[in-house]
C-alpha cells in the first residue's frame, strides 16, 4: 500500500475510540538510513472553553509498533506516546 493511499485513512485509538484526523493531517518519523517508518507525530488542538479563541495543542506520537489495523477507511492503534521515549538521534 502506498502512504498517499494511507494518507485518506482516519486515526482512531481503540482503546478509547478518540479520534486522532486524518494520517494526511500528521508528521511522519521515518529512519533516513533504512526508510523504515518508526511513526507518525500528531498535533492536536483543542481549547478549554468552546467559545474561546484560544488553542492550546498538544503533540503525541503514535509509534508504528502500535498500529493494530488499517482497514479500508480507518486506521486502529493502541496507544499514543511522548517523542522522548523514542531514540531519533539514528534517524
Amino acid at each position: 500500500m502506498l502512504l498517499s493511499e494511507m494518507a485518506l485513512k482516519e486515526l482512531i485509538q481503540v482503546e478509547e475510540g478518540v479520534r486522532y484526523g486524518f494520517l494526511a493531517d500528521t508528521d511522519l518519523i521515518f529512519n533516513r538510513k533504512t526508510g523504515e517508518i518508526i511513526g507518525f507525530e500528531v498535533k492536536k488542538k483543542f481549547s478549554r472553553l468552546p467559545f474561546r479563541n484560544r488553542e492550546q495543542e498538544s503533540v503525541e506520537f503514535i509509534p508504528w509498533s502500535e498500529i493494530v489495523l488499517i482497514g479500508e477507511h480507518r486506521i486502529l492503534f493502541g496507544k499514543t506516546h511522548s517523542l522522548g521515549d523514542f531514540d531519533l538521534d539514528d534517524n
